[in-house]
């Protein structure tokens, strides 16, 4: 009887990430719910510019290479073009929260129909560690080595907060994967966010708070430790949209 297998949407390529870096148990709970809902044959996956930059050699699905930031853009003209395939983005907080938040606000309030899912991490992690738009207040980085100044280089920004005040999008969600508990609540956002699709139900997005000990200067247990203590206060974990409850009340 077999237990445990390695999800059928993952290659068997290894990955590139650094010890401790959760992209990989990320990476295989998209997988999963590919598997699960068995839509691999007619899923094409958005990969940024960013440490998943390479996510086209990991995921078993059509891969798309986009621009750095534009991923929601190129999501917009797959589903457009390809209506009946599931079309989903991966992205770092420096390529959706910072060039490419004006691609993500307008495919959010058009509520174009693809899954988003937003891994927040606090720094820039494959260009060096340098300070992100998620950094927290007080946040050494490369670029903020007295730690982020809210004073002169403003606060963090709290997407799913964020896009939850506009009108349109259907469902947003930030979860994190630091232990056993929340990578399973993970779970269960990332699917639902897939079933949305398939619904038909319109923009989906899934914040990851994740880990990054080689920028953070932490061992890969400390991170886990610095995400439950430092990163969860300020980035909430829970549903922040869902338009499904909205239309039951």
């Amino acid at each position: 009887m077999t237990v445990f297998e390695k999800p059928k949407s993952l290659t068997d390529a290894p990955l590139h990430y650094c010890p401790g870096c959760t992209h990989g148990i990320i990476h295989r709970l998209v997988a999963e719910a590919i598997d699960e809902l068995g839509i691999e044959g007619n899923t094409i996956g958005v990969a940024p510019v960013g440490c998943a930059v390479m996510a086209y050699d990991y995921f078993a699905c059509d891969m798309v290479e986009a621009a750095h930031g534009r991923a929601p853009a190129v999501a917009t003209g797959l589903k457009r073009a390809l209506p009946e395939n599931i079309i989903f983005t991966y992205q770092g907080d420096g390529d959706l929260a910072s060039i490419g938040m004006a691609e993500t606000v307008h495919a959010a309030t058009r509520n174009e129909n693809i899954t988003i899912i937003f891994v927040n991490n606090a720094i820039y992690g494959m260009t060096g560690g340098q300070m992100a738009p998620t950094s927290l207040p007080g946040q050494v980085t490369q670029t903020s080595p007295y730690g982020r100044d809210v004073a002169t280089v403003g606060y963090p920004i709290r997407v799913a907060e964020l896009l939850s005040a506009l009108d349109a999008p259907y469902y947003i969600e930030r979860v994190a994967v630091n232990n056993v508990k929340n990578v399973r609540a993970a779970k269960k956002a990332i699917k639902r966010a897939f079933e949305n699709q398939v619904a038909g139900k319109g923009f989906s997005l899934i914040e990851v708070v994740s880990s990054c000990p080689t920028n953070w200067g932490m061992t890969p247990e400390k991170a886990l430790e610095w995400v439950e203590t430092n990163m969860i206060p300020y980035y909430p974990l829970g549903v922040y949209k869902d338009k499904a409850k909205e239309d039951e009340a």
